[in-house]
């Protein structure tokens, strides 16, 4: 029997399973760093570590764009690496992220280089670029749809770093504020694409897939830096 094509409600229904079943939010790192059970070396640790995969996501981006023969497309989606590379005068993510470090102790030579990126951390981040760069682009598009999940994860750290790291200097977080309205505006422009493009049976399936693959990437991730990074043990 031919697999059916999903309508739309249950297609975006499939979608929002995987956030709700394995996006990092619910990884035990995360869960600590919003108890405020992490060390200011941890904290550290990973500001540092995540910022090598800031810098790729840039670079993801133009890999999907070189898959896309679509102008209309190319011209809304390129939008995605200047907000993370910015322009003269207009600061992008990757210089709040930099803030951020400046703001918990770290350099910006700390941060640019990657030297002392976790392995499992680099791995992971660069198995990302390269499926955005060898996947159908609206399958890579459909990978990004971590954002549907992303305000609500960018609002409870803002709130977890506000109360229980008032080390880190106010001033960083420029980067988890603008996400919150950021990450929703590009995640319905992802979900419209998607839903739009992956138009046969076999293309929804992949994109569920591909949204499968960023969450454990981003679980990755933070497995990495938790085992560099390990969490202090809660108060008795």
């Amino acid at each position: 029997m031919s697999e059916l094509l999903w309508d739309e409600p249950t297609f975006i229904g499939k979608l929002r399973e995987v956030g709700a079943g394995i996006y990092h939010d619910k990884h035990p790192f995360h869960v600590v760093m919003n108890e405020g059970r992490l060390s200011p070396q941890a904290i550290r640790g990973w500001v540092a570590n995540r910022f090598y995969y800031q810098i790729n996501i840039p670079i993801k981006d133009a890999a999907l764009l070189s898959n896309c023969p679509l102008r209309d497309v190319r011209r809304i989606w390129i939008d995605r690496i200047i907000e993370h590379d910015g322009r003269e005068g207009n600061e992008g993510g990757i210089e709040a992220w930099l803030r951020l470090g400046d703001a918990c102790g770290l350099s910006r030579a700390d941060l640019l280089d990657s030297r002392n990126v976790i392995p499992a951390v680099r791995f992971a981040v660069d198995a990302y670029v390269t499926f955005a760069r060898t996947q159908p682009w609206p399958v890579a598009v459909a990978s990004s749809l971590t954002e549907l999940f992303a305000p609500d994860l960018m609002a409870k750290r803002l709130e977890a770093f506000k109360t229980h790291y008032s080390w880190v200097q106010p001033w960083g977080f420029d980067y988890f504020s603008r996400r919150v309205t950021q990450a929703r505006k590009e995640s319905d422009y992802a979900l419209k694409l998607t839903l739009t493009h992956c138009n046969t049976p076999a293309l929804q399936k992949a994109a569920v897939d591909a949204l499968v693959f960023k969450c454990e990437v981003l679980w990755a991730i933070l497995d990495g830096i938790a085992g560099k990074f390990p969490p202090t043990p809660p108060t008795t």
